[in-house]
């Protein structure tokens, strides 16, 4: 069992920067690839970003590559999401996940555990 709770949203002007957190809780966090999936109002679930449990290994949705960072610390159980020039199309609510037993990092039915969410907004 994995429990996630994200924070770091909030509201950030258009061209600004988020670095949105993730804390894990539970055994074998470091056994787990991490995800970053976001959800605007009256859309579906879309992959952000996702690395491996190693941290060698990082994938980008091809519509943010460039402008986000995956990284985690095994240690401090805790995966990050440095998000970059922001824009107002960026807000949503953001969730980290948890894998396990799946390298289809961009599909979130494959993945085990999900935090609560943590809101961004972006301005224009």
């Amino acid at each position: 069992q994995v429990q996630l709770v994200e924070s770091g949203g909030g509201l950030v002007q258009a061209g600004g920067s988020l670095r949105l957190s993730c804390a894990a809780s539970g055994r074998s966090f470091s056994s787990y690839a991490m995800g970053w999936f976001r959800q605007a109002p009256g859309k579906e679930r879309e992959f952000v970003a996702a690395v491996s449990w190693t941290n060698h290994n990082t994938y980008y949705a091809d519509s943010l590559k460039g402008r986000v960072t995956i990284s985690r610390d095994n240690a401090q159980n805790a995966v990050y999401l440095q998000l970059n020039s922001l824009k107002p199309e960026d807000t949503a609510v953001y969730y980290c996940a948890a894998l396990r037993r799946s390298s289809r990092y961009a599909n979130p039915d494959d993945y085990d555990y999900w935090g609560q969410g943590t809101q961004v907004t972006v301005s224009s």
